[in-house]
């Protein structure tokens, strides 16, 4: 958390509030979330006097495009951006902050400090760490069926381990994969290179309708994922099988079960998703 959803949601709220923001100057409070450069006083060097053009998303990487750079950041498990007035009081957790010229700030907040920050200069952003080991986004025009289907059909992983590789699609996770599988009627262990081009098409159309679906409900709220103003999101409300364990199955009836699938908590249909 968050996934595809979650910061698609985050980009189009933070959108409303810090286009056309420029950056009066940065306060890092904790380094390590700073990856390029690797100077702290370097990163707010580059930042500061640049003004906030747009705010794109390629998987689960926000990309701050700014005048002459940009800023790639990724949220990992509990990051989180929100804007205040300069004189709010900064809650504990707040690890940079970006103060606007006119006194506005955007904070950033992550309990557990695994978010990342990446610097670029303007379209090399994708020549190195971290965006050049993505695969295609789901809503890519690139991301085809024939380009779905050949790189299934070269693993011997199984489906769930082979969504969850953000070098073959970009955005998905724990959450989405398990909803997009039982909405394919495919179980989580079935080995990608067996998988049929009628499976893999359905899996490739679920996954972009769930993604989708999740977008307009801004996301889904399990712990602590709140939007750019703080708002939960209410997809959970429609999952079908991820948090469900042991209770019925929304199609069938019987009981949604937890398995591990490479060290990760799947659930699933046992009948509607028969291995």
């Amino acid at each position: 958390m968050p996934e595809l959803p979650e910061v698609e949601t985050v980009k189009q709220t933070l959108k409303r509030f810090v286009i056309g923001k420029k950056m009066k100057d940065v306060e890092v409070y904790w380094p390590n979330i700073v990856k390029r450069p690797d100077d702290t006083e370097q990163f707010k060097l580059e930042l500061t006097g640049q003004t906030i053009q747009d705010i794109t998303r390629k998987g689960k990487f926000l990309l701050f495009q700014l005048d002459d750079v940009v800023l790639v950041s990724h949220l990992r498990m509990e990051g989180k951006y929100s804007v205040h007035p300069s004189s709010e009081i900064v809650k504990k957790h707040t690890h940079v902050i970006f103060r606007f010229v006119g006194g506005d700030e955007l904070r950033y907040n992550d309990v557990r400090k695994f978010g990342t920050m990446h610097i670029f200069n303007k379209g090399e952003e994708f020549s190195g760490k971290p965006l050049n080991q993505l695969g295609p986004d789901p809503f890519d025009k690139s991301f085809t069926l024939d380009y779905f289907y050949k790189k299934l059909k070269k693993t011997e992983r199984n489906i769930k381990t082979a969504l969850l590789d953000q070098s073959i699609v970009a955005g998905l996770g724990n959450i989405y994969v398990d909803e997009t599988l039982f909405r394919a009627n495919v179980h989580p262990l079935k080995k990608s290179s067996k998988l049929t081009k009628k499976e893999v098409r359905e899996i490739r159309n679920q996954a972009v309708a769930t993604l989708q679906e999740a977008v307009l409900q801004g996301g889904t709220t399990i712990r602590s994922y709140v939007n750019g103003q703080g708002d939960m999101g209410m997809f959970q409300q429609e999952l079908f099988v991820y948090g469900q364990e042991n209770n019925p199955c929304k199609n069938c009836g019987k009981p949604i079960v937890k398995l591990k699938v490479g060290g990760r908590g799947t659930h699933v249909c046992a009948d509607c998703q028969k291995l």
